[in-house]
């Protein structure tokens, strides 16, 4: 990637709809060789889908929890079964596999407290490969962004 692609990029991750005649007026290209780039950077692996990001507030999931799980056992099947379940959650924004004392991280988007006890109890804790976990509930979002740096 030279400097073009890495402003093309940082761009597109503010505003993933931008013209590519806007964009080459913004990084001094022509827009013919601004689709080129994103094409190059699409085939490439960089630049993945087009996306639009919701206000979770104005669609009743405004409360952030972030719940660290422990399972019982780290054998590979158990592990797949309980990442796929992962996978299949909608409430679930991003789940990460942790080093250290948790196995993994959950970033969990719901309506309220009451919502994410009935998630929390009846279906994560349920989960055959739960061995425990802890809740931390989002005060306040300070940043938030989507934006990998370039």
């Amino acid at each position: 990637m030279d400097e073009v692609d890495r402003q093309i990029v940082r761009i597109m991750q503010e505003d993933g709809g931008i013209s590519s005649a806007a964009l080459g007026e913004r990084v001094g290209a022509s827009a013919a060789s601004c689709w080129r780039r994103i094409r190059n950077l699409e085939s490439g692996g960089v630049l993945g889908p087009v996306v639009r990001l919701v206000n979770r507030d104005a669609v009743g999931k405004g409360l952030d929890v972030v719940c660290q799980v422990r399972i019982k056992s780290h054998e590979r099947g158990a592990r797949e079964e309980f990442e796929a379940w992962v996978l299949a959650r909608e409430e679930i924004m991003e789940c990460l596999s942790m080093s250290g004392e948790w196995d993994y991280q959950l970033r969990v988007a719901v309506a309220d407290v009451g919502a994410y006890e009935a998630f929390l109890m009846r279906k994560l804790l349920n989960h055959a490969a739960v061995a425990s976990t802890a809740s931390h509930f989002a005060l306040k979002r300070i940043k938030y962004t989507t934006a990998v740096p370039v």
